[in-house]
């Protein structure tokens, strides 16, 4: 759970490694054939930004179970990642080991970040 000590989401450890998720997922969709522009690599940057965005907009919820419906959200957009990156790597659009990496990171946190949460709802 956030610390009374930070003003904004964008001091989280989990929105910051999101971030880079994204900002990571950018990089690799750039190399994505033109085709895929409106398919896959949209679906993938989409589903990316879900992640950050879902963990920034729990970040001011009132309720914990409102902070936790956004931070399940936030992790089932994760998944739909994971799968479209299998299926960038299956397609030999790119090399998506570090883009894999990040991601795990961020389930983690955004796992922890959740038990933590749940832990205190009443």
């Amino acid at each position: 759970m956030e610390k009374k000590s930070t003003k904004s989401f964008t001091e989280l450890v989990v929105w910051q490694k999101a971030h880079l998720f994204v900002l990571t997922v950018y990089k690799l969709t750039k190399e994505f054939p033109n085709e895929e522009v409106y398919g896959l690599a949209s679906q993938l940057r989409r589903a990316a930004i879900s992640i950050a965005a879902n963990i920034a907009e729990s970040y001011k919820k009132w309720s914990n179970k409102e902070k936790s419906r956004f931070l399940n959200i936030a992790h089932s957009s994760l998944e739909e990642c994971r799968y479209y990156l299998i299926l960038s790597n299956d397609l030999k659009y790119c090399d998506v080991k570090d883009a894999m990496n990040i991601l795990e990171e961020v389930s983690k946190l955004i796992y922890s970040y959740s038990k933590v949460i749940s832990k205190t709802e009443s």
